[in-house]
C-alpha cells in the first residue's frame, strides 16, 4: 500500500472517485470539491492547500480522505474559535492545521472514504494512523476532521481522537402523505401560525419553483448568484463561492443540486440552493430582492419539506445554528468532530474543554427539544 497526497480533487481520477462508498453525499464528491478548488472558492488564496490523502495498491485507490492543509479557520465551521491565541500563549503556532471537511459546509457526512467491495476494517484505520503522520510531517498543530457520521465516529474514537458534540436541526420524514400530514403532528396554536406564514407569501402572487442543478440555465445562475452573494454583503461577510462554481457544479452535480426558486412573472426574485443524496435534502444558502415577511422560512423550509416528502428524501438539514427552526418542526440532533492534537500539553487542555462544553451541549439539546412544536404524545 502507498499513501500519496493529492494536490487536487481533480488529480483523482472520475472512475476512482466515484468507486469510492459515499452514498453519493454532494459535499464529497469529485463534483462540489474539485470545483471549489478549481475556482479559487477552496484554493490556496483562500487558505485551503488541499492535501487529499489517498491510498493505492497496484494503481488501485482503495480509501480517500478529504484533506486541507489550512492557515486559518475561516469557512471550515471547526469551532475553535479561541484556540490560536490560547496556543500563542503556551508559546506555540496553531497554524498550520490539517482539516478533513467540506469547505464552507457544516454537514455531517462521510470522511474516511473506501472503495466499494473493499473491507471498511482494512482501509479507514489506515487513513487515520496516515493522517495523523502527515499532521507531524508537516508540523501541523492538529488534524480535524469535522461532521463525521456514525461509522466515521467511532472508528476516530477508538484510534484515540477527542471527538467533539454540536447541536443542529435536522427535520425527519416519518412517512407523511403531504405537508399538510405533517403539521397534523403540531399543537393547534403552532399549526395556524406556520399556515398563516404560507398563506401571506402565496396571497403575494410569487410563484415557487423547484429546479436541479441541470435544469439551470447560466442566466438564471446569475441571477441566483446575485442572491447569494447580497446575503453575505448585507451581514458583513465574504461570499466564497463565484458564479462559475454553480453553474460548473450545478451542471456535474445535476439531480443532487436543488434550488427553490420565487419567481414575479418571469422574474426570479428570491432563491434557496440546496444539494441533495439518496436520502437526505442539505440546505445551504439563500437570498432575495424582495421584502416579505415568511419568504425565508417558505424558500428554506417548507419548499424543502415538500420537497422531501414528494421525492421520499428521510431527512433535511437546513444548515448550522436557528433556534427558530424549532418552531418549523426541525429537531436538534447531536454532531460530531474529531481532533487529534500533536502536543500533549494542549491535547490535555482541549480535552478539558471538550468534557466540560459536552455537558452544556446535552443541556442545550435537551432545553431546545422542550420547544417543538408538536403535540404531546397520547
Amino acid at each position: 500500500m502507498e499513501i500519496v497526497l493529492h494536490h487536487a480533487a481533480t488529480d483523482i481520477a472520475r472512475t476512482d472517485w466515484a468507486a469510492l462508498d459515499h452514498d453519493g453525499d454532494p459535499f464529497v464528491s469529485r463534483a462540489f470539491l474539485g470545483t471549489a478548488e478549481k475556482v479559487g472558492a477552496a484554493g490556496t488564496a483562500m487558505g485551503w492547500q488541499a492535501r487529499h490523502l489517498g491510498l493505492h495498491e497496484d494503481g488501485l485507490l482503495l480509501g480517500l480522505l478529504p484533506l486541507y492543509l489550512r492557515n486559518h479557520s475561516f469557512g471550515d465551521f471547526s469551532r475553535d474559535w479561541n484556540w490560536a491565541s490560547a496556543w500563542q500563549r503556551a508559546g506555540l503556532a496553531y497554524y498550520p492545521k490539517l482539516v478533513s471537511g467540506v469547505p464552507y459546509t457544516p454537514s455531517p457526512g462521510p470522511r474516511l472514504l473506501v472503495r466499494q467491495g473493499i473491507e471498511r476494517d482494512a482501509v479507514a484505520p489506515v487513513l487515520v494512523e496516515a493522517a495523523v503522520d502527515v499532521a507531524r510531517q508537516l508540523g501541523a498543530s492538529s488534524w480535524q476532521c469535522l461532521f463525521v457520521e456514525e461509522a466515521d465516529r467511532s472508528l476516530l474514537a477508538e484510534a484515540g481522537l477527542l471527538m467533539r458534540r454540536g447541536v443542529q436541526f435536522h427535520w425527519f420524514n416519518r412517512a407523511y402523505r403531504d405537508f399538510d400530514d405533517f403539521l397534523a403532528g403540531f399543537t393547534a396554536d403552532k399549526r395556524k401560525k406556520l399556515k398563516r406564514e404560507r398563506r401571506l407569501v402565496r396571497e403575494s402572487g410569487l410563484r415557487m419553483e423547484a429546479r436541479h442543478g441541470d435544469e439551470i440555465d447560466p442566466g438564471l445562475w446569475h441571477a441566483i448568484h446575485r442572491q447569494y452573494r447580497d446575503t453575505f454583503a448585507r451581514y458583513g461577510n465574504h461570499p466564497a463561492f463565484p458564479v462559475e462554481f454553480f453553474i460548473e457544479a450545478g451542471a456535474l452535480l445535476a439531480r443532487r443540486m436543488v434550488v427553490f426558486i420565487a419567481f414575479r412573472d418571469e422574474q426570479p426574485v428570491a432563491s434557496a440552493i440546496c444539494y441533495r443524496d439518496t436520502r437526505t435534502l442539505y440546505g445551504r444558502h439563500w437570498g432575495t430582492e424582495v421584502g416579505m415577511p415568511g419568504l425565508h422560512f417558505e424558500l428554506c423550509y417548507y419548499q424543502g419539506i415538500e420537497y422531501c416528502i414528494r421525492h421520499g428524501l428521510q431527512g433535511f438539514e437546513p444548515g448550522a445554528q436557528g433556534e427558530h427552526k424549532l418552531a418549523r418542526g426541525f429537531e436538534p440532533v447531536p454532531t460530531w468532530s474529531a481532533f487529534w492534537i500533536a502536543n500533549p500539553g494542549m491535547r490535555r487542555a482541549v480535552a478539558d474543554f471538550i468534557a466540560r462544553e459536552d455537558s452544556a451541549m446535552q443541556d442545550y439539546e435537551a432545553e431546545t427539544a422542550g420547544h417543538l412544536p408538536f403535540k404531546s404524545p397520547g
